[in-house]
């Protein structure tokens, strides 16, 4: 547990707004991005994500409007995800501002897609996001779901990490369909099989609810821990999750 820890607020936008859901459903409002993003920044946060969620499932793009908006006011490295299908869209996120992109469902659709994405834009500026719920039938007990959690894809999500982690991809992103948005805590057996399968960063992602279950995913080998609705409702203060973690022996930025 020497590598430096970071935490990484994400902002799941819709129409513009920032919002939260509950199992990728259920969803309410909870911001403006922008005001969101500066108030992050000020908190202390190491990154920031944006998620624009139903780019996929509506079949368009990412809201370059807002990507542009965020970029202006943010001071730390963030990732665009939502609508990322190939390295032209990915260029356009870039070029509004966005420091990353993340792709998930593009990227299981036509895997050489990540392969073109590391070798136009350079390895550091990708992530692949890997929504996975479990599933008793796959070998490793997780199958991997597209469009949003939506669509179960028959795969198995370690095995699909493997690929990805493969092509040179530095930081995976599994978010646990069955964790999002109830804050029991990170799916950790997930975090833990994809950080032992793969030697890419791992991000925790879905299901955070107290300060514990941050460190519990520490232990689990997640680098870069994610979370929503704590930070956006003000159940958790990045400052008091930073010294809580340090606490106990976490190397925090």
């Amino acid at each position: 547990m020497d590598q430096v820890i970071k935490i990484m607020p994400c902002l799941d936008m819709q129409n513009g707004r920032v919002v939260k859901g509950v199992h990728f459903i259920d969803i309410r409002d909870a911001g403006d991005p922008v005001e969101c993003a500066r108030a992050y920044c000020e908190a202390g946060a190491d990154e920031l994500a944006l998620l624009d969620i139903t780019a996929t499932v509506e079949g368009r793009a990412t809201m370059l409007d807002v990507v542009k908006r965020v970029a202006e006011v943010t001071t730390v490295p963030f990732t665009v995800g939502g609508g990322i299908s190939d390295v032209k869209s990915a260029e356009l996120v870039l070029g509004a501002g966005a420091n990353k992109v993340s792709t998930s469902s593009a990227a299981f659709r036509k895997p050489e897609v990540v392969k073109e994405m590391v070798k136009e834009l350079g390895a550091e500026k990708v992530t692949v996001a890997i929504d996975v719920d479990q599933n008793a039938a796959m070998p490793s007990g997780y199958e991997v779901y597209i469009d949003g959690g939506r669509t179960a894809t028959g795969a198995d999500a370690i095995e699909w990490a493997k690929r990805v982690d493969g092509y040179g991809v530095p930081v995976i992103l599994p978010t646990s369909k069955a964790g999002d948005g109830v804050q029991t805590g990170y799916d950790l057996p997930v975090i833990r099989a994809i950080k032992e399968a793969v030697s890419a960063e791992v991000v925790a992602s879905g299901g955070a609810g107290e300060l514990d279950h941050f460190y519990q995913a520490v232990t689990a080998g997640a680098t870069i821990l994610l979370a929503a609705s704590v930070f956006h409702f003000g159940t958790i203060g990045i400052g008091d999750l930073k010294d809580y973690l340090r606490a106990r022996g976490v190397a925090i930025r």
